[in-house]
């Protein structure tokens, strides 16, 4: 049977699939509805190896414009600081000149045009080995599986990363913690106790995380951290994060909102993460703002915090103006730290001069509507019933209810609160078998994506059964956004559409789970099977799994593809038997 939350997908058979987003299918006769589905083209020669090309490619080649030396003179009579910026913006104008952008915007999400979808598997790096299981991949993982050599160069002499013979290390420290990462978090915690780690405070985004580290060991304090950077010049540092079994994703500040819902994140954690919070108005910090629970924190480690009061910089005076023109509190500055929290509801926002700036959004702007949706330079009010702000603590807060589950936008026709305890149910009596019948205990499972999570119960289920995981919880565009509650529950998650690529790198999860995705998704005009089939290959490290719990209508044409994408494909039924209208669909992707 399906969960609870997916009693509304029904599949009709599926008419076509081709490698490229097709047109919906017609309407066909009942005869012409039973006939056997036709493969792509792929399918049916021999399985075709490739590897991405110049458009998805990372290149540092580029021509330089010409540098405007007539301002060399405005800059000599400028502060240092703001000598920095106008010099950065002149070498930006530069630049633009023979390149067609330079700006943290081409670093966003942004898909190939219409006939130029990837339809190949990508392959291994030369001498890929399985990942080293945590925690040990904590501190070391295998150079053949990231090979990336201007990384090691560039943060060589930094107590960052370091290769020693066949690995790369990471030694607890760099520049971001001269101490060793414990002894920040220490301090932190020592600054302002209220954060509480692990209780307070169980989700967190790191900006601009380089390798993760403050997130590898905030895990030790049943915190977890969604890490985040670009895809810069520095190679794919989100990749090594991910080898080393740290949750993290590709995602930038720029023009866009992050794919993630409204009072996300009960602490927030900027350090050197060359992010210029004040330009724009602000759009960036208000961005961040968004994202931060009601009377959540905000941690910036950066040069112009531990400046001497009677001299600090420009920078870090507008960032105090704009921090106390958004109602947010400077909690403690010590050293290189400064936290500030955002407040618990609206009082300070409504009791601001008339005309003040920031601007309060417009009623009508909903903070959970993230997918390609520009960013908005105003302040969200929060909830009048205090919701989002009122998360009981961890652990307590994985099984509780949330407020928000009463707000979501979803068809119920029973109490919501009997169905959120109904999936969580469902799933724990699911994994409960895998666990016995399939051994999920011995096999070392750590990055887990459930990609169609609904309230979170899989991810739930998984934490509950000790299984030591993480679980990135998908939420389709396609159905209801159900991310406020996984984030409530202590769980972290985005948006996605699965008709395009997922914000990842290769060979970065270890389990696949999909259940009901398929019959739902294969209704859309621009989605198909196969589409979603190798993008989860892509995805999907040598060795991985994936569980897939969907009608019996398209299980057919799942494991044709299964097979010629060099998985090896089981069927097995449900508890329910063997005419039970869903089956489970394992399929293993196999180290060569």
């Amino acid at each position: 049977m399906p969960p609870p939350l997916l009693l509304e997908a029904s599949t009709p058979p599926y008419h076509h699939i081709s490698p490229q987003p097709s047109p919906s299918p017609t309407t066909g006769s009942s005869s012409n509805s039973s006939r056997r589905r036709q493969p792509p083209p792929w399918v049916t020669e021999a399985p075709r190896i490739g590897i991405v090309d110049e458009t998805g490619a990372m290149t540092v080649e580029f021509d330089i414009g010409e540098f405007d030396s007539s301002a060399m003179e405005e800059l000599r009579n400028l502060s240092d600081w703001e000598r920095k910026r106008r010099k950065k913006r002149i070498m930006t104008v530069g630049l633009e000149s023979g390149m067609r952008s330079t700006s943290v915007e081409r670093f966003q999400r942004h898909c190939p045009e219409v006939g130029k979808w990837l339809d190949c598997l990508v392959p291994m790096p030369k001498g890929y080995k399985r990942s080293i299981s945590w925690p040990k991949s904590r501190d070391e993982v295998w150079f053949s599986n990231v090979p990336r050599i201007r990384l090691v160069k560039d943060k060589n002499g930094q107590n960052w990363i370091a290769r020693k013979g066949d690995k790369l290390i990471f030694p607890r420290g760099g520049r971001q913690f001269i101490h060793g990462v414990d002894e920040y978090l220490n301090q932190i915690s020592q600054m302002v106790p209220a954060i509480a780690f692990g209780q307070h405070t169980r989700v967190a985004l790191d900006i601009g995380c380089g390798i993760a580290s403050f997130g590898a060991f905030l895990l030790q304090r049943n915190v977890i951290t969604l890490s985040i950077a670009l895809k810069d010049a520095h190679e794919n540092q989100i990749q090594f994060a991910l080898e080393r079994g740290v949750p993290a994703m590709a995602a930038a500040f720029a023009s866009r909102r992050l794919l993630y819902p409204s009072q996300a994140f009960d602490l927030i954690h900027c350090s050197r993460c060359r992010i210029d919070w004040i330009r724009d108005d602000g759009i960036l910090l208000l961005e961040a703002n968004r994202m931060l629970r009601a009377g959540g924190y905000f941690v910036w480690s950066v040069q112009p915090v531990y400046k001497h009061e009677d001299n600090l910089p420009e920078q870090w005076r507008e960032m105090q103006d704009l921090t106390s023109r958004i109602c947010w509190e400077l909690v403690k500055k010590e050293g290189s730290i400064a936290i500030w929290q955002k407040p618990l509801n609206n009082s300070c926002y409504l009791n601001r001069d008339a005309g003040a700036q920031p601007p309060l959004c417009d009623s009508n702007d909903d903070p959970d509507n993230v997918w390609y949706i520009s960013l908005r330079a105003c302040i969200n009010l929060l909830p009048e019933n205090g919701y989002g702000a009122n998360v009981i603590t961890w652990p307590m807060r994985l099984h509780y209810p949330p407020d928000r589950l009463q707000i979501i936008t979803m068809d119920a026709s029973i109490s919501r609160k009997e169905i959120f305890k109904a999936e969580s149910k469902y799933w724990n009596d699911i994994i409960e078998s895998y666990v016995r019948a399939f051994r999920w205990k011995q096999m070392n499972f750590r990055n887990v994506m459930d990609m169609r999570a609904g309230f979170g119960g899989f991810a739930a289920a998984l934490h509950d059964l000790q299984i030591d995981c993480w679980v990135m919880n998908v939420v389709p565009v396609s159905g209801f956004n159900t991310l406020p509650v996984i984030y409530d529950r202590g769980l972290i998650g985005v948006m996605h559409d699965w008709c395009e690529p997922f914000d990842t790198y290769p060979r970065t999860y270890d389990l696949l789970h999909a259940a009901g995705l398929f019959s739902v998704e294969q209704k859309r005009d621009k989605c198909n099977i196969s589409t979603i089939m190798l993008e989860m290959d892509r995805i999907l490290r040598p060795g991985g799994i994936v569980y897939v719990r969907d009608s019996v209508s398209v299980m057919d044409e799942l494991q044709e593809i299964a097979k010629a994408m060099g998985w090896v494909p089981f069927l097995r039924d449900t508890g329910e038997g063997e005419h039970a209208s869903w089956k489970i669909l394992i399929c293993e992707k196999r180290m060569p």
